[in-house]
This record gives structure tokens, C-alpha cells and sequence, in this order.
């Protein structure tokens, strides 16, 4: 009972500090904004287009992404919006039967399976939003299934909205460098770069503001924390777990004291 009510704040902690999307990212206003705006010009414009994100792990792509969906939830009722993540795929050619799946489309295969689903993306209907999160998953020889991909919200009457995530900034350049051919229709890119050590502090300091009663750990030792991964990677997950794991040290610590403490009138 006494741990109980000692280890209540660490669970709070550990739980604030799960890398769980926020309501507001700190240190991403301006690449929450350009999503809204990119969203809205072309999904609710419904001009068919294409962006491309890039950024190292942990710097917010993912979790901005499924902040912007959520935030922007009502506005695109209207539309079909399918998130894949291309890791879950078997091969770089998955891609087509699970988007197909989500579409509603008839099994097909080959040739056969993209000709359908060109022509249901260009025929009469809703925009459609596709979100391909690990993008770069779906290199392959010739880089067919990527130019396939990026191709389709150009073709006339196209009514899809391509957003790919991945971690390498050269992606577009170094694997399709053939759009570039067509400037109106190459992607828009948008960059992540990596956390400061002051938009780090931020986050913990925000994360574990949620937590009451006092501070379970130290502003000194958050501004540490920040210093040692801005300057390794910049990566948001990984000061969470350096904290977290933080957390569950000391939980043990008071864990141990608590089994040791004497009980009330003495008795041993």
C-alpha cells in the first residue's frame, strides 16, 4: 500500500513519456503548417499532387503526419484516405494489392491489377489521399513501383494525393531523378531536420509537466538529457526512453526503501 501510493507519479511518468502522439508538437509549427496547407490545397482543392517527407528517425515526421490526419479529420471527411506502412509489406509490388484492398477494388495481379487501379483513381469520385509512411521500403530494380507511384497523380483526370514518408533526404534525387523531367509534376519536399537541445528540453519538460505534484525529475538533468541526444541524432524517441528509462531506475530505488521501511508500532 505505501508503494502504491509512493509509485504513483513514476507510473504517471513513464506513461507521459511513452513516444504516444501529443496533442501539440513542440518544435514543429512550421511543418505542421505546411501539411494543413498542402492537405488543404489539394485534397480539398482536389488537385491531384504529391510530397514527399524526409527527416531522420525520431525528428516528428510520423507522429506530425497523424497529428495533421486527426486535427483535419472533419475537413476531409469527403475524401478516402488510406495509410500504409511499407514495412508491413512483404515486397515493393505489395504495395498495389494493399491499396487495392483498401480501395475495394477486385483481385487482380500483374499489369492487370495497375491497370485497375489507374483507371479507379482517374474515373469520377472522391479525391483519394494515400500516406505511404517508409517509403524508401519500396526501392526496387528500375525503381518501377516508386515511378509508378508518383506518376499516378499526374495522369489526366487523376484524382489522387500522394504523401510518402522516409528517412533519406536524397530519395526523390537519387531514385527519381526522372520526374525532375517534369518539374509540375515532381513532389513537393518537405524536411524534418533533427530536434535542438532547447526544442528537446521542451518536450520532456511539456511531457512531464502533465505529471502533479513535484518535478520526478530534475530540470538540470532534462537539460542534460536534451544536450547529449541533440548532439548524437536529434531524436525525440530517444530522450524519451533515456528518461523513461531514468524513471524505472529510481522506481526501483524507492521500490527497495519502501520494502525496507519499519512498520508502524515496531513491529519487525
Amino acid at each position: 500500500r505505501l508503494f502504491r501510493q509512493e509509485g504513483t507519479c513514476y507510473q504517471q511518468a513513464k506513461q507521459v513519456l511513452h513516444a504516444a502522439v501529443p496533442e501539440r508538437l513542440q518544435g514543429r509549427e512550421r511543418e505542421t503548417g505546411i501539411l494543413q496547407q498542402f492537405l488543404r490545397e489539394h485534397v480539398l482543392g482536389q488537385r491531384p499532387g504529391s510530397l514527399y517527407v524526409s527527416g531522420a528517425p525520431g525528428t516528428g515526421k510520423t507522429a506530425c503526419l497523424s497529428r495533421v490526419l486527426l486535427d483535419c479529420k472533419d475537413e476531409l471527411a469527403g475524401s478516402r484516405t488510406v495509410v500504409l506502412n511499407c514495412m508491413a509489406l512483404g515486397s515493393p509490388h505489395g504495395v498495389f494489392p494493399a491499396l487495392a484492398q483498401h480501395l475495394g477494388l477486385p483481385v487482380a495481379t500483374g499489369r492487370e491489377r495497375i491497370r485497375s487501379l489507374e483507371k479507379h483513381l482517374t474515373a469520377q469520385g472522391p479525391m483519394v489521399l494515400l500516406v505511404l509512411d517508409e517509403l524508401d521500403q519500396l526501392e526496387s530494380k528500375g525503381q518501377d513501383v516508386l515511378y509508378t507511384l508518383f506518376e499516378w497523380p499526374r495522369l489526366p483526370s487523376s484524382r489522387l494525393v500522394l504523401v510518402g514518408l522516409a528517412n533519406a533526404l536524397d530519395l526523390t534525387d537519387r531514385s527519381l531523378a526522372r520526374l525532375r523531367a517534369h518539374p509540375a509534376g515532381s513532389p513537393r519536399l518537405l524536411h524534418f531536420p533533427p530536434y535542438t537541445k532547447e526544442q528537446l528540453t521542451r518536450i520532456l519538460q511539456e511531457r512531464l509537466g502533465q505529471v502533479a505534484g513535484d518535478p520526478v525529475l530534475d530540470s538540470a538533468a532534462l537539460q542534460f538529457c536534451a544536450r547529449k541526444v541533440s548532439a548524437v541524432s536529434g531524436d525525440a524517441r530517444k530522450a524519451l526512453d533515456v528518461c523513461r528509462r531514468a524513471v524505472e531506475v529510481v522506481e526501483l530505488e524507492v521500490r527497495g526503501q519502501t520494502l525496507l521501511k519499519p512498520l508502524p508500532g515496531g513491529e519487525s
